[in-house]
């Protein structure tokens, strides 16, 4: 099961920049759609097609994808995961807590990322936003998956009695986002 929404930020000319994103329920892996100023149908669509393209070749299709009834999700949206053999599942009105994995995913985003940093324009949100999801699905831990990422490395390395000479750490985001691996 895909949920999918928007949210909206705010650039430093108080330009409104529209980001789509899907997550999936059961990994919690962020996939970002794209960014755009003008969220038209035609834009939607499209990158509903760029996402059913990208998870083409799973083990495990997508059966369900959950989103509200907002009015860029359009008929020609829907119509392109129908297709697919996908179920397209509409949050009732007003129920912010029927998409509670997608309203939840825009808070850490906002809350870890976004908040911290002024965003000039699209070109820098979309690297920004890339870079977050990276960091998401490989290296940040979620309590759901039992402190893993939603794409764990080969093999997950404890750290019980490492020094700071045996582990690497790795800013990036100017530091706002720290990795850590176990040092050659």
């Amino acid at each position: 099961m895909i949920a999918c929404d928007f949210f909206t930020v705010e650039t430093v000319s108080l330009r409104r920049i529209y980001v789509l994103f899907f997550i999936e329920l059961r990994t919690r892996r962020v996939h970002l759609a794209g960014c755009t100023s003008n969220p038209g149908g035609p834009w939607v669509a499209q990158q509903a097609r760029n996402l059913v393209m990208e998870m083409e070749d799973r083990h495990n299709p997508v059966r369900f994808l959950l989103h509200d009834r907002d009015t860029k999700f359009t008929g020609a949206f829907d119509e392109v995961f129908r297709t697919d053999d996908v179920r397209v599942i509409k949050t009732p009105i007003q129920a912010p807590n029927a998409n509670a994995h997608a309203e939840r995913w825009v808070r850490t985003v906002r809350q870890e990322c976004l908040d911290w940093l002024l965003i000039v324009g699209k070109r820098q949100l979309e690297r920004v936003l890339h870079t977050y999801v990276d960091h998401y699905n490989r290296q940040r831990p979620h309590r759901a998956l039992g402190l893993a990422p939603p794409d764990p490395p080969g093999e997950l390395i404890a750290f019980p009695h490492a020094t700071a000479a045996h582990v690497h750490r790795r800013d990036r985001l100017g530091g706002l986002l720290h990795e850590h691996a176990r040092a050659a």
